[in-house]
């Protein structure tokens, strides 16, 4: 069935590999379907028998499988913003001054365009806090002298 089919079996298979690449994400498939469209363009393209195809694909394989590799990014390698999904841990050590009182241990800090709630000592507007850790949304801050 799939030699009648001739170099549109690739082209099925490279879209399944795919449609698997969306449903098992991993970014292993994607290459492999995309040499398995490379080699249905050759086969398309030129007259080769079916063995000839077949290492076609698995040269094409190990090549796509390289350069992907060589094109991703390294899990763990460093991230010039590493705290893209993390805001309120890129605040702490920075010092902040309070517009509101702390009042009872909580209170609320302006940061740029956002109100954070904040959790420290009791304090007066106009204070400095300094942010020394950070607990989901709420930052904790102590009180800086001076």
């Amino acid at each position: 069935m799939l030699s009648d089919l001739g170099p549109w079996a690739w082209f099925v298979l490279g879209g399944v590999l795919l449609v698997a690449e969306i449903a098992a994400p991993g970014t292993f498939l994607l290459w492999l379907g995309l040499a398995a469209l490379v080699t249905g363009t050759l086969a398309y393209a030129v007259d080769l028998s079916w063995q000839t195809e077949v290492l076609a694909f698995a040269a094409l394989a190990v090549i796509a499988v390289l350069v992907g590799r060589r094109v991703s990014p390294a899990p763990g390698r460093a991230s010039d913003r590493p705290f893209l999904n993390r805001r309120p841990e890129g605040f702490v050590g920075r010092v902040f001054t309070l517009e509101a009182p702390i009042v009872g241990g909580v209170g609320r800090v302006r940061i740029d365009d956002t109100v954070w709630r904040i959790e420290g000592p009791d304090l007066a507007a106009g204070h400095d806090v300094k942010v020394v850790a950070a607990d989901g949304a709420t930052l904790k801050v102590e009180a800086v002298e001076g």
